[in-house]
């Protein structure tokens, strides 16, 4: 685990925070639901690993968070706290969420976490309940946290097809196995490759249906290294859908990375991408000076994000052939980066014996050094030159290449 180094004067700390677990989308909820069905109209008895499906009932909703997401938003917020006790002791952070109710509901919740830990310290918490300011989704706002804006990045097969395709690519290298073997396993089942990807993604979204996170027996319908195959379909998914391997895809994060130079150098935010600058612009919903600052978004904004910021710059382009583990990807992985209340710490410190302020990220309880700026052994580089290395943010990215010519 990243600890806070020794000796160090924390003086500001930033959280990006993915939401909590949640249901599949409303798309992938009916698409899970017909395998289901379908698998138990064309057995009639399940026999062995499988007998779970003579009983088992599909309730899984759409898009909204769990019993089990919410405790993990409550228990992020108890651990910003505990980490950085020295800063919020005294002090009551700045929220943001994106619009979309499950993140709004886990910004929520890490508050109450944040809160809990604060009152079992013997501080009082007379803020409490802290304000939250919601950024609406959808057509016609400019959100940090949610993309939607770069028409060319949602609507042009060039570019908003580029991770399926790696995925179907991949798909095709080990899932031909997968389909052979569990239609010997169950004869009459007739199984598809998206039927056996929807029964891979049953796993996570069963287990994280139970509000304790009891393990799914879908879980064991896998090898190891079949598991480790479908991990790597799904970083495909990220990397090559938000993250480098698209050429639009770090530009998503551009106006994000803007608002945090503006808050580590406590100067006005300047950006021409995703800003909404009638937020931004104004010191009661964009103040500059706080000490705790966080921010509870989506897996593929933040894969965004951390590709403009440049985290996995010695990560070249993923194959879509081959499996590849975090060592040989440069510690680039979706269950890495972007797991159900995943999250990044922003940490600007001063520290004793060096004149300038140094800023680390820690992902996860990993530090990601920030390559482009000569990071030390602790991962961290000095504000200046932090700022100097996120040329690609300040100069807007790709943002020209957003909209086509009318």
């Amino acid at each position: 685990m990243a600890v806070v180094p020794e000796r160090i004067c924390l003086s500001e700390e930033f959280v990006l925070q993915l939401h909590g677990a949640r249901d599949p989308t409303a798309t992938k909820t009916r698409s899970y639901y017909s395998t289901i069905q379908k698998l138990q109209i064309a057995v009639g008895k399940f026999q062995g690993k499988y007998a779970f499906l003579n009983r088992f009932k599909y309730t899984l909703g759409a898009d909204q968070l769990t019993a089990f997401g919410e405790q993990q938003m409550i228990n992020s917020g108890i651990v910003f706290y505990n980490r950085y006790k020295a800063l919020a002791k005294q002090r009551t952070p700045f929220i943001r969420a994106s619009g979309q109710d499950r993140v709004v509901e886990s910004a929520w919740n890490f508050s109450q976490g944040f809160h809990q830990a604060k009152t079992a310290d013997r501080t009082p918490d007379e803020n409490y309940p802290h304000s939250i300011l919601v950024i609406p989704e959808g057509e016609g706002y400019n959100n940090t946290l949610d993309h939607g804006l770069c028409t060319e990045f949602e609507d042009a097969v060039a570019y908003s097809s580029i991770g399926s395709e790696a995925q179907q690519t991949f798909l095709a290298t080990f899932i031909p196995s997968v389909i052979n073997r569990l239609n010997r396993d169950i004869p009459s089942a007739n199984l598809t490759a998206l039927d056996i990807v929807n029964l891979f993604d049953l796993c996570p979204f069963t287990t994280v249906a139970s509000p304790s996170g009891v393990v799914s027996p879908f879980c064991f319908l896998f090898s190891l290294d079949e598991w480790k195959h479908y991990n790597y379909y799904q970083s495909l998914g990220k990397y090559y859908g938000y993250g480098a391997g698209n050429p639009l895809g770090p530009t998503q994060g551009v106006g994000y990375v803007n608002e945090l130079i503006a808050r580590l150098s406590g100067e006005a935010v300047t950006d021409h991408t995703t800003v909404n600058h009638t937020l931004d612009d104004s010191n009661d919903t964009f103040p500059l000076g706080e000490a705790l600052y966080v921010d509870i978004s989506h897996d593929n904004d933040m894969t965004s994000i951390f590709s403009a910021l440049g985290l996995y710059n010695s990560t070249g382009p993923l194959s879509n052939t081959s499996i590849q583990s975090p060592d040989a990807t440069g510690g680039y992985s979706a269950a890495w980066t972007v797991p159900f209340a995943g999250r990044a710490y922003f940490e600007k410190m001063a520290c004793a014996g060096v004149d300038e302020e140094l800023v680390r990220i820690v992902i996860n309880n990993r530090v990601v050094p920030i390559e482009r700026c000569g990071a030390d052994r602790l991962g961290r580089c000095t504000l200046a030159k932090f700022v100097q290395s996120m040329n690609f943010a300040t100069a807007g990215g790709r943002w020209d290449m957003c909209f086509a010519p009318k």
